[in-house]
């Protein structure tokens, strides 16, 4: 566990000063940076580290809201959002693949694919699979390189792959599956335990190694208390909403409704 603990800080270092150093570049050439794609637990990682610093000047975005990877985009201060969002475009592109008609893959399929290429995680965002195919949220930068690349893969030979602006972005609204589950009190460590279908020591470990995060903010306390609508995500297991009490029972144990994110 300590080796573990160790490795893992040294990792946050090295995102924080990564971050550091897009803030700083930003700061002193009065130009826009932005960071690679991060995930939940980085994006939470940095937010922390710059309220602490009283830094402001700065845009989470992913292409979408609700993006379960973001880049962070700085700039500076005589900067308005308005001319942030103008320039989201030149900084991130969609990689549409439409498929033949008689097939359909899932997010793996695409995601091995892709990686397959070499292509590092943190250089493309999500994959939102579509009726006809997907999209894929990429850095600008390695659009054209990655798109021809696709291209030689077996799998999307027959595929037509094509480039598209930021703002063409096909929203796939989110679906759910409806859940129930029995706690006895509404403290996450409980919730973490019946969602992840783990003993509840094992809750707690998920949730000391920093895997539990409550509306995208690492949380670490076990006896948390959870909120109505509060977006419990577990990293590796899912993200959940939750819903409300339907009823308390006989054991005086609280029946709960939950919608888990398909």
């Amino acid at each position: 566990m300590f080796e573990i603990s160790r490795n893992k800080n040294n990792e946050n270092k090295l995102l924080i000063a990564k971050i550091t150093d897009k803030y700083e570049f930003s700061k002193t050439r009065n130009k826009i940076t932005y960071t690679d794609f991060l995930n939940i637990s980085e994006i939470s990682i940095v937010k922390k580290y710059l309220k602490e610093q009283n830094i402001k000047n700065y845009e989470i975005f992913g292409g979408r809201e609700d993006a379960d990877r973001n880049i962070i985009i700085f700039y500076p201060e005589k900067f308005t959002k308005e001319i942030i969002e103008k320039n989201y475009e030149n900084i991130l592109e969609v990689i549409r693949i439409e498929l033949p008609n008689n097939i359909k893959y899932e997010h793996r399929e695409f995601l091995s694919g892709i990686m397959k290429l070499g292509i590092r995680r943190e250089k493309f965002g999500d994959i939102i699979v579509t009726d006809t195919g997907a999209d894929i949220i990429v850095l600008s930068e390695i659009s054209n390189i990655l798109a021809q690349d696709l291209k030689n893969l077996t799998r999307f030979q027959k595929s037509k792959i094509t480039i598209q602006n930021i703002k063409d972005l096909k929203i796939k609204e989110n679906e759910f599956a409806n859940l129930k589950i029995i706690v006895s009190s509404i403290r996450l460590d409980n919730f973490v335990s019946e969602l992840a279908r783990c003993s509840r020591s094992k809750a707690n470990e998920l949730i000391e190694q920093g895997r539990v995060f409550i509306n995208s903010i690492n949380e670490f306390k076990p006896s948390k208390k959870i909120n109505l609508n509060d977006i419990i995500t577990i990293r590796g297991r899912g993200k959940f909403i939750y819903e409300g009490i339907e009823k308390q029972t006989q054991s005086s144990r609280f029946l709960l409704n939950i919608k888990k994110y398909k």
